[in-house]
C-alpha cells in the first residue's frame, strides 16, 4: 500500500539533495556519485540523507516551504532566489581589516578562506603587509540556487 502521508510544518524529514548554480554547475550533494560526477568529493564528507525538522529555521527557507506537501520517494526540483536562500551579497559585508586584529603574522592568500579570531569564516580578497580585505557575506550570497531533492523518509517524531 502506497504511504498517503505527506510533509506538514513540524515534521522530521530526511531528503536527498544536488545544489547547483543556474549554470549547472554542482556545489553541493548529499549523494556520493553526484559528488564524484561533479568533481566535488571529498573522503571527509559523510554522504548520506540530510535529516532537519520543517518550520524550524533549520534550512533556508526555500527548502523549508519547498518540502511541504512532498510525498516519501517524489522528487522535484526548486529554483530559489536569494531572498529564500542566503540573502543578497551585501557590500557592507566587505571590509578592509589590519592584520593584527586578524591575530596574522603573514598577509593571507587572496582567494583562500580564514578563520577570524571572532571564529567566523570569511574569504580573502586582497591583502597587503598591513591588512586584508575580507568578504564577510555567506559564500552563497546573492546566488540562486537550484536544488534537486528526494523526499527519503518522513521520521516518526522522536520521543521525548
Amino acid at each position: 500500500m502506497e504511504n498517503p502521508r505527506t510533509v506538514k510544518k513540524g515534521d522530521y524529514v530526511l531528503i536527498d539533495y544536488t545544489g547547483k548554480f543556474e549554470n549547472g554547475t554542482v556545489f553541493d550533494t548529499t549523494l556520493k556519485e553526484k559528488a564524484l560526477e561533479a568533481g566535488i568529493y571529498g573522503e571527509e564528507k559523510d554522504y548520506r540523507p540530510f535529516f532537519f525538522r520543517t518550520d524550524t529555521r533549520q534550512v533556508i527557507k526555500g527548502i523549508d516551504e519547498g518540502v511541504l506537501g512532498m510525498r516519501e520517494g517524489e522528487e522535484k526540483t526548486l529554483k530559489i532566489p536569494p531572498a529564500e536562500a542566503y540573502g543578497e551579497h551585501k557590500d557592507y559585508l566587505v571590509q578592509k581589516i589590519p592584520l593584527l586584529r586578524l591575530e596574522l603574522k603573514e598577509p593571507p592568500e587572496p582567494g583562500k578562506t580564514i578563520i577570524t579570531p571572532g571564529g567566523r569564516i570569511v574569504k580573502v580578497l586582497n591583502s597587503t603587509e598591513t591588512y586584508a580585505i575580507l568578504d564577510f557575506n555567506h559564500e552563497l550570497a546573492g546566488k540562486t540556487l537550484i536544488l534537486e531533492i528526494k523526499l527519503v523518509s518522513i521520521v516518526n517524531r522522536p520521543e521525548m
